[in-house]
């Protein structure tokens, strides 16, 4: 397996466990808050998405497909104390765009070579993710830091352990 297959392994493997924990979910549940202080679930996948988007243009200028009107500034980090129903999306919606936006980031990685992921990153987040390799490892595991959070979401509301 070379550098590629294992970002593209991770994708689909953080992919897949966000997949799990949202799949018995209703568009109400989204709105449930793992603790205090954190952000609820509608709000965490939205972020999800309008970042991958934000973190794919950075690796490749364009990449990204064209979110809905308002989406990025709904679920920026100001919002995350918004707990009204009607400026957050369905789950079907929210999945739909996940999908939009997972499968570009997978066409992205498809058309990039080895070499390209030693190439340097440039703009904010090259002091911490100095190579283009380095932020397609943050981008491929941003799903699993938040899909965490979920768990004791599921728990709380009686929900099967599903991975």
């Amino acid at each position: 397996m070379n550098a590629k297959q294992a970002i593209a392994a991770t994708l689909n493997t953080s992919s897949m466990v966000l997949g799990a924990y949202i799949g018995d979910l209703t568009d109400e549940e989204l709105m449930e808050r793992p603790g205090e202080g954190c952000n609820h679930i509608a709000w965490q996948l939205g972020h999800l998405i309008s970042s991958e988007c934000y973190l794919l243009n950075s690796l490749v200028e364009g990449a990204a497909p064209e979110l809905p009107a308002g989406f990025a500034e709904n679920h920026a980090k100001e919002k995350g104390t918004d707990d009204n129903p009607a400026n957050f999306c369905t789950k079907q919606q929210y999945e739909e765009l996940f999908e939009n936006v997972h499968a570009a980031t997978k066409a992205a990685l498809e058309g990039l070579s080895e070499a390209d992921l030693d190439e340097p990153l440039t703009g904010p987040m090259a002091e911490r993710f100095p190579t283009k390799g380095h932020m397609w490892v943050l981008l491929s595991t941003h799903c699993m830091m938040h899909a965490g959070q979920i768990v004791p979401v599921r728990r709380r509301l009686g929900k099967p352990v599903t991975i």
